[in-house]
């Protein structure tokens, strides 16, 4: 959570001290099944009671179906654990209070955070989900959000990660040869036949059109075992400093703690937006598949806000009984692009929800001041540091010791620090701490200076 606010008068060890943990909790280093046909979703619908499915619990039941990739989520996850292949190439992870500081402090809560510009403006939807977040792709503003870091089971939104870690790494025009294991997921699926060879961009379309988990399981596997995609997947979460990530299985079945949140899909969509293979398979309407010489079989996009909603250029949708409705939405109008999330909503209005908050983000983007920003990948970071929260407050101190200590401006400090995104209280303690040195430094020189005139010496000298 957000730590407490220290005055001045806890001394410069205490905010020295402020400081380093503050720098410390933001430093990267410290660091389903898709929808199933209407009827059938429908139904489940009805069978679910207002108890709701929180996952926070992290403890929900797995079918037999899903009992084979229960055995190869535990490999991948002891991989990851010894540390061998690409597993010990991941970024560490930020965990505990530390990841809810990422995207700035007012993201830390569980309510709705929004900071209205005035009585008159248009309320958020109210939408029957448990988290969401809407975010402006290009500034990395977030206009506002509900539980922006709590955990939740992801559903078949875990493909566009999966999607976004492969595509980089696999030759569309190569062929894949499909395992027993892939071939075995349970609906959705494209129908893959153990020991049959696919072309990998026929598995993307597959993947994100009709949420294919067969298709998700086969393009892990691609990339030299289930166990290495996996760490590859986990890999890329830390790479987008999305701390609240767990993947267990790539198509977002469900796995024994596998969460995300929906400030984290958030930045999983906004990689997303920047790798055009992605957004041409994800914005097909339909295609064909080869499941076997001459037997074809038609792929409709599954995301209907690319047809039915003015401006809608991607996402993807999810579904379980667990995690219920999940949802990532993307659109653009007059040259803005805005992203939506949404978790653990009500099945059959994750969409509908969705087009409620782009309505209001488009309203109010430019109007509204941020409640937090999408933080860049780690990569950007290390190549630009100053974007780093900790930069960010060491130009502050920079500034603040400028100012020599002339109040009315070293009161711009803390406005300064909070246009740069979610480090206001690191950048306040690092300029006090400056303050407070800059007059212990004055008050020593001023004694040499006495020293000095009665002949260099002081006690016991």
């Amino acid at each position: 959570m957000a730590a407490g606010t220290r005055g001045p008068a806890a001394g410069i060890a205490a905010m020295a001290a402020a400081v380093v943990a503050m720098t410390a909790l933001l430093s990267p280093a410290a660091g389903a099944a898709g929808a199933a046909d209407q009827g059938a979703r429908a139904a489940a619908a009805r069978g679910l009671t207002a108890a709701g499915r929180h996952v926070t619990t992290r403890s929900h039941a797995v079918t037999r179906a899903h009992a084979a990739a229960r055995g190869h989520a535990a490999a991948a996850g002891a991989a990851a654990a010894s540390g061998q292949g690409a597993a010990a190439r991941q970024p560490a992870a930020v965990t505990g209070n530390a990841r809810l500081l990422v995207g700035g402090t007012q993201l830390t809560g569980t309510g709705v955070a929004v900071n209205y510009p005035s009585r008159h403006a248009p309320p958020l939807p109210d939408i029957p989900a448990s988290a969401f977040v809407i975010a402006d792709a290009g500034t990395g503003q977030v206009l506002a959000a509900k539980d922006p870091h709590g955990e939740f089971a992801p559903a078949s939104t875990l493909k566009v990660l999966t999607a976004i870690t492969m595509i980089p790494l696999l030759n569309p025009g190569a062929t894949v040869q499909v395992s027993p294991l892939a071939a075995s997921m349970p609906a959705n699926v494209v129908g893959l036949i153990a020991g049959h060879r696919y072309r990998v961009a026929d598995l993307f379309r597959a993947l994100l059109l009709i949420s294919a988990n067969d298709a998700a399981v086969a393009l892990t596997e691609a990339s030299g075992s289930f166990a290495k995609g996996m760490a590859l997947i986990n890999a890329e979460a830390r790479e987008l400093q999305a701390y609240d990530v767990v993947a267990r299985m790539p198509n977002g079945l469900p796995a024994p703690g596998q969460v995300v949140s929906a400030y984290d899909e958030a930045l999983i969509a906004r990689r997303a937006l920047s790798i055009p293979a992605f957004m041409q398979y994800d914005s097909t309407l339909a295609a064909r598949f080869p499941v076997r010489p001459r037997h074809w079989v038609t792929l409709v996009n599954q995301n209907y806000l690319l047809t039915k909603y003015r401006g809608g250029i991607g996402g993807k949708i999810g579904w379980t009984v667990a995690s219920e409705a999940t949802y990532i939405g993307m659109a653009r109008r007059n040259g803005v692009t805005l992203i939506v999330t949404v978790l653990h909503c009500t099945p059959l209005q994750e969409i509908t929800s969705a087009e409620k908050l782009l309505n209001w983000g488009f309203a109010m983007d430019g109007k509204v001041r941020p409640v937090g920003q999408l933080v860049p990948p780690l990569s950007l970071t290390a190549a630009h540091p100053a974007a780093h929260p900790a930069a960010r407050a060491a130009r502050a101190a920079r500034r603040t010791r400028a100012l020599d200590g002339r109040p009315g401006q070293a009161a711009q400090l803390g406005t300064t620090a909070a246009a740069g995104g979610g480090s206001t209280e690191l950048a306040v303690a690092a300029g006090l701490v400056a303050l407070a040195l800059a007059g212990l430094l004055a008050i020593l020189l001023r004694s040499r200076r006495r020293l000095a005139g009665r002949g260099g010496h002081g006690p016991g000298g």
